[in-house]
């Protein structure tokens, strides 16, 4: 092993080790700021969750197995496999949360008026179980046998005990990878999403610049600004993904249309460390671009960490409530049929002239109030 390659793997092994970090942290503190403020327990922010535990995943196990495999150690074949195919399916796992935060917004700008009956909290939390699922069926088709364990066994660089160098390209099938994985369940999301955010920001830019919206209850301009911005900073977490996420991609597609071309070990890792870092940008895109998670960060920062009082963030109530009402409320006059009904249905002492306040005083002085009537 040359002396740059020992460098370069050393810088790769502490960039891992400071990514881990950061993922872990921040993620956790996306979800503890879910956990303290209610206004954060809205069904996009169910997909934030299961985004942010996917990512946590990612630093908390997956970095670590991948320090283990750059470092060449010997495995069984398929204990490297399991490896290999846990990072695909907390990668796909990340994809299908992004696609189910990007159907969201859209039916929220689509259907405002109806969003909170057809997207409700039980329905979310099917979708994200559903997104997993698919995610774990995804991920572990390697272990089913679409592997590369006949590929190396006709080599005859695979022993007996099935004992191997773990590496990724050594189990996964790189037609399984590029085919089944990036043709089917990586570039068609990243595609429809790119659709689906140029709608919500067509949607949202034709409501702000229609002005003959009149409401009684709720500025609907107050309300798509709010999309808007937030619609902003989930395409800026998709961005980030695809820029992360599509290099990897394609020097696998360059590993199997060209076999013989030579790949850098340096531009690899750098590769896989913008895989890996995708899961630490997230915590930082939602303190800088989404005022409530910017607010309970800072609120856990100082009473957990700073150990100062501050004051509770559950008065804050969800923005699905601020889902402007678009048919104005009409008032309608009452009848004089129906004054009359009113008048006869009210009681007798109600319709009675007030009595004269010497009459009054009089009787009392003449009929003291009983005992019923002092218990009444």
């Amino acid at each position: 092993m040359t002396e740059a390659l020992l460098t370069a793997k050393s810088l790769y092994i502490g960039m891992e080790v400071l990514i881990a970090l950061a993922s872990v942290i921040g993620n956790v503190m996306v979800v503890w700021a879910v956990k303290i403020n209610k206004s954060l327990r809205d069904t996009t922010f169910c997909f934030i969750v299961s985004l942010a535990l996917a990512d946590i995943a990612v630093g908390a196990l997956v970095i670590p197995l991948a320090i283990t495999i750059s470092i060449g150690l010997k495995t069984h074949f398929y204990s490297c496999l399991l490896v290999a195919c846990t990072v695909l399916v907390l990668t796909q796992s990340s994809i299908l949360a992004l696609l189910a935060i990007a159907i969201d917004r859209y039916l929220r700008v689509k259907i405002p008026t109806r969003y909170k009956r057809v997207v409700t909290p039980r329905r979310a939390g099917l979708a994200v179980v559903i997104c997993w699922m698919v995610a774990f069926i995804v991920g572990l088709t390697p272990m089913l046998g679409w592997n590369n364990l006949w590929r190396l066994q006709q080599n005859g660089s695979n022993s007996s005990d099935h004992i191997i160098t773990c590496q990724f390209e050594n189990v996964i099938s790189m037609d399984y990878m590029v085919y089944f994985n990036f043709f089917g369940w990586v570039l068609p999301p990243l595609l429809l999403m790119l659709v689906i955010y140029a709608e919500i920001f067509y949607m949202i830019h034709k409501q702000l610049n229609n002005k003959k919206l009149n409401t009684n209850h709720s500025d609907p301009n107050k309300y798509y600004d709010k999309e808007l911005n937030l619609a902003k900073s989930l395409a800026l977490v998709l961005f980030l993904f695809a820029i992360s996420w599509l290099p990897l991609h394609i020097i696998n597609c360059i590993t199997l249309f060209c076999p013989k071309c030579k790949k850098p070990i340096v531009l690899l890792y750098i590769a896989i460390l913008l895989t890996h870092g995708n899961s630490a940008v997230n915590p930082i895109v939602y303190a800088f671009r989404i005022n409530k998670f910017r607010s309970a960060f800072q609120k856990i920062w100082q009473q957990y960490f700073c150990c100062k009082d501050t004051p509770t963030l559950d008065f804050q109530h969800s923005d699905r409530k601020d889902i402007p009402n678009l048919v104005p409320l009409q008032e309608t006059p009452i009848q004089s049929s129906q004054m009359e009904t009113l008048k006869s249905n009210l009681p007798q002492q109600q319709q009675q002239p007030p009595p004269d306040p010497q009459t009054e005083q009089k009787t009392k002085n003449e009929h003291p109030p009983s005992l019923e009537q002092n218990t009444v």
